[in-house]
């Protein structure tokens, strides 16, 4: 696993630095354009509330990005916080499997 040293941007703070700020918007603003509720667009902002992908697909729309930007901004984010928690992920181990089975080598089992 590739480990980066720096834990990656919330979309939250990327929301709120590259788009809100720079075009002056209020949450109550945004939110009201989103659909969503302050409360809730509040939460992400502010780092506390991951993007969904209904949020993804109200932010790509509203900016014209891709739903894909923000899925992948919180992707990178979850999976580094998840790898600096020690809940035991670390000492799982590896399960053998046949590169030639009947799977095609894919890492999966065969049904019968």
């Amino acid at each position: 696993m590739k480990t980066r040293n720096r834990k990656p941007t919330h979309p939250g703070a990327t929301l709120r630095h590259e788009y809100l700020e720079p075009l002056g918007m209020t949450i109550t603003a945004l939110a009201e354009r989103l659909k969503v509720s302050r409360k809730h667009l509040s939460s992400v902002l502010n780092e506390r509330a991951g993007i969904t992908p209904d949020m993804a697909l109200r932010l790509a729309k509203a900016f014209n990005t891709t739903p894909d930007l923000w899925l992948n901004l919180q992707k990178a984010h979850d999976l580094w916080c998840a790898e600096h928690e020690s809940t035991g992920w670390a000492d799982v181990m590896p399960i053998p499997v046949a590169k030639d089975g009947p799977t095609g080598g894919v890492g999966r089992p065969a049904t019968r």
